[in-house]
């Protein structure tokens, strides 16, 4: 050991000078695509601020946003993970990156390190021609006869879901939000490929799931032993299993014998409608990829938006006895029935309800793309090729909006019309070519969870010191994980 560290120490300096000189031009490249926006003016090697990023998610951003909120242009800088990082506040510039997603500008990535995670063959992946005839291949999965079966999956699964929760601790004060997210994934399993799981296979995607969930807050350290790798693998073990159900599906509609039950029936039935014309070039496994999209899309941002629900209708009870007189006006628990489309489209203060917790609480806060090249997003400046972006939909939500803190479903009804008049400024779903195919879906599904949860049970929030302040895990969710105390109004509630 003495002869190594003998032979070493002449060249120790040279070692600590060339390392300190990759420091020093690690430093002047990301002052260099920072030019003269705010955002940190020293940054640690390599890490950047990831660091502050995992550890406190939301105290990174809203400084991320406070800086980008300093300046005219609406943008800042930062730098993680050796990628440099641009933060978008303004609606207007988060509109300009929405509408170049190709492949000479942004591409859409959904995750900082999404490809790693999610593989190559997801829609958000997609371009040009290729991503228009995937969009136009999905679209009978969302006609209105498709939403129509889903709408009676998603209250049966709530009602089931709902009463479990009341049987289960009616004393003590209950946390949603892993409930929420049980529920939500086994309406997602059930509505995308219903028959094609058998309760095996659903217990392990349960496992596989939370894998993935853990691992998306974490570094990016593809290792064993770490939440990213075993996020890695749990992708492709659940995009194995719904490439199996995709194949199932294929030959079940191919007998011609039964109507679709769920999705991926409606997605195998038109494709074997298109086969006759062109044959469809997408694998099983690449379609297990854009179900898996779906899931992801699905699952946790509705999550976040059912727990916000619960939080802002405990401290609005106007806005929940509104919403308990116009579901009462168009369906009755004791009927038995569920609530069709029919209803819920006679719903209307429901959806304002429904569509005023996506903007005040916008589930993904951002959505991540990569500039391809560098794009000049303002005269004054380009953003380097390489660039991580952020176009910030939370932010755009607050923007133009009447009382934008205020929660104020009516700004959502026929006489307001902010929906429209402030339409750029509504991003929850996305904009442009790569906007949310199954946005009426997840209204539909947090309109029914908002009309059956305040018609079918009284709660009242178990309040706790910053309760309500926002954590990312990696959506949005109160910091208490949403806690409420639950009792039915009336005896005869279903299924109990």
């Amino acid at each position: 050991m003495e002869v190594t560290w003998s032979w070493i120490s002449p060249y120790f300096p040279h070692i600590i000078s060339i390392v300190a000189l990759l420091l020093l031009l690690e430093q002047l490249s990301y002052l260099r695509k920072k030019r003269f926006l705010p955002g940190p003016p020293l940054v640690l090697p390599f890490v950047g601020n990831a660091i502050s990023l995992v550890a406190d998610p939301t105290k990174f951003w809203n400084r991320q946003s406070a800086y980008a909120k300093s300046t005219s242009l609406g943008i800042s800088g930062n730098y993680i993970i050796g990628r440099y990082i641009l933060y978008v506040y303004s609606s207007d510039l988060s509109h300009k990156i929405f509408a170049n997603v190709r492949p000479d500008a942004f591409h859409l990535v959904g995750h900082p390190f999404g490809k790693k995670l999610f593989g190559e063959h997801n829609l958000i992946y997609m371009f040009g021609q290729d991503h228009k005839d995937l969009r136009r291949q999905i679209a009978p999965n969302f006609t209105p006869k498709a939403l129509l079966i889903y709408t009676d999956i998603q209250h049966r699964i709530i009602l089931q879901h709902l009463a479990r929760w009341l049987r289960s601790s009616p004393a003590e004060s209950l946390s949603l939000r892993i409930l929420c997210r049980d529920m939500n994934l086994e309406t997602s399993q059930t509505v995308f490929v219903g028959p094609y799981l058998d309760e095996a296979a659903r217990r392990r995607f349960n496992v596989d799931y939370n894998f993935f969930n853990v691992g998306l807050m974490k570094l990016p350290i593809d290792l064993p032993g770490f939440a990213f790798r075993n996020a890695r693998l749990a992708v492709g073990r659940l995009i194995e299993t719904l490439a199996d159900c995709a194949a199932a599906s294929e030959r079940r509609m191919a007998a011609g014998e039964e109507e679709p039950s769920c999705l991926i029936d409606f997605w195998m039935q038109e494709n074997l409608r298109l086969a006759a014309e062109k044959p469809f070039e997408c694998s099983h496994r690449e379609i297990g990829g854009h179900l898996f999209d779906f899931l992801f899309a699905a699952q946790d941002a509705s999550t976040s938006s059912l727990l916000w629900a619960v939080a802002l209708l405990d401290s609005h009870p106007r806005v929940v006895a509104r919403v308990r007189d116009e579901v009462s006006q168009h369906w009755s628990p004791e009927s038995g029935a569920v609530i069709g489309g029919d209803q819920l489209r006679e719903m209307k203060y429901t959806e304002a309800v429904a569509r005023e917790v996506v903007r005040i609480r916008a589930p993904a806060t951002m959505v991540p793309h990569i500039a391809g090249v560098d794009f000049p997003l303002t005269e004054n400046y380009t953003v380097p090729k390489g660039t991580i972006v952020f176009p910030s939909v939370f932010d755009s939500s607050f923007q133009g909006f009447t009382e934008p803190e205020k929660f104020d479903p009516d700004r959502f009804m026929e006489d307001r019309q902010e929906d429209r008049v402030y339409k750029k400024n509504f991003l929850a779903f996305g904009s442009g070519a790569h906007q949310c195919v199954g946005q009426r879906y997840a209204i539909n599904h947090l309109m029914l969870f908002i009309a059956m949860f305040t018609a079918l049970i009284d709660f009242k929030r178990d309040r706790s010191d910053g309760c309500d302040e926002i954590t990312y895990v990696p959506t949005i969710v109160p910091k208490d994980d949403c806690r409420v105390f639950l009792s039915p109004r009336y005896s005869g509630f279903p299924a109990l």
